[in-house]
């Protein structure tokens, strides 16, 4: 597949030199090459969305919103096609691939709703004959940044709403996995929104530099790591635009005795390892309480041991390999920082070779056992196939030690307890709260949250607070005295 930017409705070849290989995980084989586009491609969609702006805001809701009602009926018709794409650069297996793309078809539809989600308020008679009026209005170009983890999920958290509201987009996929978006902007072009209303741009840091100076584009989403999200958040607010800034994580989940175990074990799996641990929401640190120490820990390295990893497309495989080889050296590593801490490794997925599949970066479901607070590996956040283990005497000190971490972005309980959970879910500081849940992904109506270093702004992508990011609120106070009126 060749690489192209999708500029003022046309598909454009950037004049560029240097190109990224972009790697199937699996297989080790390049099978594209991103081109590095800089601050002239990001120019040049600046300069096509701001053109296409002034005539978007003006049409009418209503029908705005029949655009998304096409690319959301052809999200789904190809939803194998875009998952195959995730599958072959992102390394997911392909329901995971699948997965990732419901929630995009959601967000699509929740964006719909804007003719309603998008009113104001009026007030009468704030004073004698004067009447008081606040109306919602786009903010004008508007951006995102995306991550290799979910390449075709994430641009949706932010994208649908933006147009619906009036605002035109540019979408920069990471380099790493350009191909997903790609395809996704093939439906776009058969949707035929205005020219320049939806533009895509390819490249690394020159791009994103270029997006976050570019005096053009008023708000900028993000998602990726902390340290990213501050230069972003940074850069971007000193321009004097609009951000979200998504974070990373370390997102513990607290097993009580009472827990229903092999309930528990499956969704905690399923959680830290699927997707290769390599999501925001992926549980990193179980901590038992109690007695549910000793059932939880054999339990959960059985699951780990057991979890089947290869090549996503191949049948039966639960878990695919870790984005590149460079990952896959991070991961390694980190795991072996954390048995010269003094953490057990009771399953250790370094070094893993899958016949047939020798070139991947993979790195099989990996436990480590007596982690101590405090530790490097405790506070660092790994992003692949890792557990960690905690063990503590009562929930008071579960809390606190769920409490103490300098992310926020998620944090689950598992127990029987109506108590427990409601006590869990009023003290735990973190955006995202599960209760008996692994993933606690928030439905498309509702705002992904997160908290701490985990998140840098003020709304969220999702819902209503997307629809608030990206309209800018005016107020009209008016008035119109009855002598000035024509009389008929």
């Amino acid at each position: 597949m060749e690489i192209l930017n999708y500029v003022n409705g046309e598909w454009v070849k950037p004049g560029v030199e240097d190109y990224f290989d972009v790697i199937n995980p699996a297989t080790g084989d390049v099978i594209a090459k991103t081109p590095l586009g800089g601050k002239a491609d990001v120019d040049l969609a600046a300069k096509g969305a701001a053109e296409a702006f002034s005539s978007w805001r003006k049409t009418p809701v209503q029908e705005r919103v029949q655009y998304l009602f096409e690319l959301r009926d052809l999200l789904r018709a190809n939803q194998d096609e875009i998952a195959r794409h995730i599958t072959n650069e992102a390394g997911k297996t392909l329901e995971e691939a699948k997965a990732e793309m419901i929630r995009a078809f959601e967000n699509v539809e929740v964006a719909c709703g804007m003719p309603h989600l998008g009113k104001g308020e009026f007030v009468e008679d704030i004073a004698p004959g004067i009447d008081e009026i606040m109306i919602r209005q786009p903010v004008g170009v508007c951006a995102t940044i995306a991550p290799f983890n979910f390449p075709g999920m994430i641009p949706f958290w932010y994208l649908p709403y933006a147009i619906a509201a009036g605002n035109t987009y540019v979408v920069k996929p990471s380099e790493k996995v350009p191909m997903t978006m790609q395809f996704i902007f093939s439906l776009i072009e058969q949707v035929g929104f205005p020219k320049g209303v939806v533009n895509l741009v390819n490249g690394a840091k020159g791009a994103v530099d270029g997006i976050l100076e570019h005096p053009l584009i008023r708000a900028i989403t993000f998602v990726g790591s902390t340290n990213v999200a501050k230069y972003i958040y940074s850069v971007a607010a000193s321009h004097g635009k609009r951000v979200q800034a998504q974070g990373g994580a370390k997102n513990p989940v607290i097993i009580l005795p009472d827990a229903d175990m092999e309930m528990a074990t499956k969704i905690v799996a399923d959680s830290a390892f699927g997707c290769a641990g390599q999501r925001c929401l992926a549980v990193s640190l179980a901590v038992t309480v109690a007695e549910a120490r000793n059932s939880f820990t054999e339990m959960i390295c059985d699951a780990a041991s057991s979890r089947v990893v290869g090549y996503g497309l191949d049948a039966g495989v639960q878990m695919g390999p870790v984005i590149n080889a460079a990952s896959k050296e991070r991961v390694e590593n980190l795991i072996g920082l954390g048995a010269q801490e003094g953490a057990g490794v009771p399953v250790d997925g370094r070094g893993t070779t899958i016949k047939g599949y020798e070139r991947g970066t993979f790195v099989r479901p990996t436990i480590l056992s007596e982690v101590q607070p405090g530790s490097e590996i405790a506070k660092t956040e790994i992003f692949g196939p890792v557990l960690s283990l905690m063990h503590v005497k009562t929930v008071d000190q579960a809390i606190e030690l769920v409490n103490s971490g300098q992310y926020g972005n998620q944090a689950s309980l598992f127990t029987a307890s109506g108590n427990a959970a409601r006590r869990f879910r009023y003290e735990a500081d973190a955006g995202n709260i599960g209760i008996n849940i692994g993933v606690a992904a928030p439905m498309a109506f509702f705002p992904f949250s997160g908290w701490k270093d985990s998140f840098f702004g003020d709304m969220h992508g999702q819902g209503t607070d997307a629809v608030e990011f990206f309209t800018q609120k005016k107020v009209v106070v008016e008035r119109w005295p009855k002598e000035w009126s024509r009389k008929f």
